[in-house]
C-alpha cells in the first residue's frame, strides 16, 4: 500500500504516519527530512539528492509519505499513491499542537529534528498553518486524476484504510427482539 499524507503544520501528519507505519508495517518518510540535512542547522540537501531520494521511495512497493508539500518534486508521490489523505483538523487545534510541540522541544521533553526558534514558531503558525492553501493541494491531487480524502482525525483515516483493504464489510450485530 502507498499512502500520501498532506496537511498544514500541526495537522498531525507525522504522528499519523508513525502510527500507520507501526500498525501496518509500512515504512514512513517525512518530506522535510528529504529536504534538510539534519547534520547542520539550515543545511539543505542538493536538489538532485532530494529528487533521487523521493524517486527511490515512490519506486518501492509500500510507503507512507507525509509533508506539507504537494507540487513539483513531490508530484510523483501523489501520482503513485493508492490513498491520499488531506488532514484538516480545526485551525485552533493545529495552533495548539504547534505551540505545544515548540514548548516541549525547547524544554527538552520532546526530541525534534532541529532547534526551533521563536521565528520558526511564528512562521509555522502564520505561513504553514493559517495561510496554508489546502484548496490548492486538493486541486493538484485532482489534476493528477487522484482523489483527496479530507479527514479531521486518525480514526477517520484508519476507517478509510480498512475500507480500502477489506472492501465494504458490514458488521451485523444480533438485536433482541422487542417483546409485544
Amino acid at each position: 500500500m502507498r499512502i500520501r499524507i498532506i496537511g498544514s503544520c500541526g495537522s498531525g501528519k507525522s504522528t499519523l504516519a508513525k502510527e500507520l507505519s507501526g500498525k501496518y508495517g509500512i515504512p514512513f518518510y517525512e518530506l522535510d527530512n528529504l529536504i534538510w540535512d539534519r547534520s547542520a542547522e539550515n543545511l539543505r540537501y542538493p536538489e538532485s539528492v532530494r529528487d533521487d531520494s523521493i524517486q527511490s521511495i515512490v519506486s518501492s512497493d509500500a510507503w507512507i509519505i507525509e509533508g506539507v508539500q504537494y507540487k513539483d518534486w513531490t508530484l510523483k508521490s501523489i501520482q503513485e499513491a493508492d490513498l491520499i489523505f488531506v488532514l484538516n483538523p480545526n485551525v485552533f487545534i493545529r495552533d495548539y499542537r504547534i505551540i505545544k510541540r515548540f514548548v516541549l522541544s525547547r524544554v527538552g521533553l520532546r526530541p525534534w529534528n532541529y532547534k526551533q526558534s521563536f521565528k520558526n514558531l511564528c512562521q509555522m503558525i502564520v505561513k504553514w498553518n493559517h495561510q496554508y492553501n489546502i484548496v490548492a493541494a486538493i486541486d493538484v491531487i485532482n489534476e493528477n486524476s487522484k482523489t483527496a480524502m479530507i479527514t479531521k482525525n486518525k480514526r477517520q483515516v484508519i476507517q478509510l484504510i480498512e475500507h480500502h483493504m477489506y472492501g465494504n464489510i458490514q458488521i451485523v450485530t444480533k438485536q433482541k427482539e422487542n417483546p409485544k
